[in-house]
């Protein structure tokens, strides 16, 4: 096995006092090499598909399957239901606007996070009607062509109300209107610590503390409370989201004109094989007891609203790079038990296209796919359980920063030597992140050492692969830049 080094974290103090240079570094963990999972495949590539997606887009690449994206949208459509439902898609998950259109063609409506992707919605085809706004800057309008939520409002869009400031802006610029408002309900239930947006330690929404501050406000300003909406987080516990569905029937119960609850998203998605999906079929149904109960109380037959992302969108998803570099700290060739080193796959991507595993510890899996079709049979099959004679790879992104880690454990700053599905992996090889379609090109550090973003594609239903976003020109990067008047830098 492998020798650990010294703790993680005295480690990481030493380095952030005295050794950070111009490549920013962080010392780390050694994990033990048997602890690499089971051997992971490709989702809906094959491996000529991945590599006619690497000729036809370029490298990186993101990849959308529309197949995929359709499934999961009639599955969310299907949620139990005992009033009628509308699926709004977290478009700040994956808004390129083919995956937007597609789902729009299905009927999903959009829940949108800023002002910006309201405008973004629109250009993709969405009536501002279908489009709900909650977001933790309420749009004003400072700069010119940007968006102020009262011409939003006007425009047919329907706005909740995430703190008492931007209710009583609401109430100052629409009196008497209508307005939905977002309640954080005191729990709160997330993957990691980074997405619960529920609960005392989060700034979403309106602290249900605060619930005679907001009648004060509506009152106020005569306006009429028809929506009520709380998020807890993205991966939450199923049980502790049905219990929060249960707190937010008592909001709607306080205000006699709520006709819509919006219980939010965050249904877990398995992305590798130690995980576990959420089944929506399962988890709503509580839910439709719950709000008959209410209608039988209330005399009010409430509309139920969800706003799924992740479980829409992340495993439609799969990220085409390239093994660009190769090198090792540990004498045998394939790092195998008993070497105190590893053996790098560098890729020509990274957290400038994916940046969970940095941010989070998340775990993706890693598909090699050579680049000469005569080895395709050379591969483990999936499930493998590896040994210690294998080959472990730890797999790294291009940018100047060692966070930049693709093979971390759940700790971000831990390194995961993993058993690829190839022993030998060769330069230029094509590797395969999958799971990438949620927060991964939408919330990547694009642009990090000036790389220019990535070009996204799309598979149809026929197996064909179309460009759906252009690869950058570097030139774009700086193109926004001014030069400062003579004798300014002088």
């Amino acid at each position: 096995m492998l020798a650990r080094r010294a703790p993680a974290r005295a480690h990481r103090t030493n380095l952030n006092a005295n050794t950070r240079s111009s490549c920013r570094a962080r010392a780390v963990a050694a994990p033990m090499k048997s602890s690499s999972p089971p051997v992971e495949t490709l989702r809906f590539l094959t491996p000529d598909v991945a590599r006619r997606a690497r000729e036809t887009l370029g490298s990186p690449a993101f990849v959308y399957d529309l197949k995929t994206l359709k499934d999961r949208a009639n599955d969310a459509l299907a949620f139990p239901n005992a009033y009628g439902l509308t699926v709004r898609f977290a478009m700040k998950a994956a808004p390129n606007k083919a995956v937007l259109r597609a789902f729009k063609d299905l009927g999903l409506h959009i829940d949108a996070s800023s002002g910006y992707e309201v405008l973004r919605a629109v250009d993709a085809g969405f009536e501002p009607s279908q489009i709900s706004l909650s977001s933790q800057e309420i749009p004003l309008g400072r700069y010119e062509g940007e968006p102020h939520f009262k011409d939003l409002v006007e425009m047919g869009t329907k706005l909740n109300a995430c703190s008492l400031r931007q209710l009583e802006l609401y109430g100052q610029a629409c009196p008497g209107g209508e307005v939905g408002l977002r309640f954080n309900p005191g729990l709160g239930s997330g993957g990691t610590a980074k997405t619960n947006v529920g609960g005392p330690s989060s700034s979403f929404g309106i602290w249900h503390g605060l619930l005679p501050e907001a009648q004060a406000i509506v009152e106020k300003y005569n306006l009429k409370v028809v929506r009520i909406h709380t998020h807890i987080g993205s991966g939450s516990d199923p049980a502790v989201w049905q219990k929060v569905s249960n707190m937010s029937l008592d909001l709607c119960a306080i205000f006699p004109d709520v006709h819509t609850l919006n219980l939010g998203g965050g249904y877990k998605v398995a992305r590798v094989e130690s995980e576990k999906s959420t089944v929506l079929s399962e988890v709503g149904v509580p839910v439709v007891d719950n709000f008959r109960a209410f209608a039988e109380k209330h005399g009010r037959e409430l509309h139920l609203e969800i706003e799924p992302g992740t479980f829409l969108v992340a495993n439609a998803c799969s990220l085409v790079a390239t093994v660009q570099d190769r090198v090792a700290t540990t004498a045998s060739a394939n790092g195998a038990d008993g070497d105190d080193g590893y053996t790098f796959l560098k890729l020509d991507a990274g957290m400038t296209e994916v940046l969970r595993p940095s941010l989070y510890g998340s775990q993706h899996p890693v598909v090699v796919v050579p680049a000469e079709e005569a080895r395709d049979g050379a591969g483990r099959s999936a499930g493998t359980s590896p040994s210690g004679d294998d080959a472990h790879y730890v797999v790294v992104g291009h940018c100047c920063e060692s966070g930049d880690l693709v093979t971390c454990s759940d700790d971000p700053e831990a390194l995961a030597p993993r058993v690829l599905n190839h022993d030998q992996v060769e330069i230029g090889d094509l590797v395969v992140l999958e799971g990438v379609g949620a927060y991964c090109s939408s919330m990547s550090t694009k642009n990090y050492n000036s790389f220019p973003e990535a070009a996204e594609g799309l598979v149809d239903l026929s197996g064909d692969v179309h460009l759906i976003r252009r690869r950058q020109v570097p030139t774009d990067l700086w193109k926004n830049e001014v030069d400062p008047p003579a004798g300014a830098l002088l």
